[in-house]
C-alpha cells in the first residue's frame, strides 16, 4: 500500500491520536462553551493539517513554515487545555494525557524545524 509522505510521521500520528482526545474532551464541555469548544477542534485540525502540508512540501524553508504553524497550534491548544483547567470544566486524567500528547507533538515538530531550516541554511 503505498502511503502519503505525513502518514509515515510519528508526530502526525501523534497529531490525530489527540484529536481524538479532543473529541472526548469535546463531548463533556458543559453547555455555554461553544466558542471555547470551536476553537480548540480548529487548532487541533490544524495541528495535523500543517503537518501534513509540511511534509508534501519540497522546499525545506516551506517545510518549516508548515510546522511552524502546527507548534503554535499545538500551543495554543496546550492553553486552551488550560483554561479548561482553570475554569474546571474537563477531567484532569483527560488535560493530563492531552498536555502529555502536545509536550510530544511540540518535541518533534521543534526538532523537524531545526532540521528544516539546517537543510535550508547549507
Amino acid at each position: 500500500m503505498e502511503y502519503f509522505e505525513h502518514e509515515r510521521l510519528d508526530v502526525y500520528k501523534v497529531a490525530v491520536a489527540f484529536l481524538a482526545l479532543v473529541d472526548e474532551i469535546l463531548e463533556h464541555l458543559p453547555k455555554g462553551r461553544g466558542r471555547l469548544a470551536d476553537q480548540l477542534e480548529r487548532a487541533a485540525q490544524s495541528i495535523s493539517f500543517n503537518t501534513a502540508e509540511g511534509a508534501g512540501e519540497f522546499a525545506s524553508h516551506e517545510k518549516a513554515r508548515f510546522y511552524r504553524m502546527a507548534r503554535r497550534s499545538a500551543t495554543e491548544c496546550a492553553a486552551i487545555l488550560d483554561v479548561c483547567r482553570a475554569r474546571k470544566l474537563v477531567a484532569e486524567a483527560r488535560l493530563d494525557l492531552g498536555r502529555e500528547l502536545l509536550v510530544r507533538i511540540v518535541a518533534m515538530l521543534t526538532k523537524m524545524i531545526l532540521n528544516s531550516i539546517d537543510k535550508a541554511s547549507t
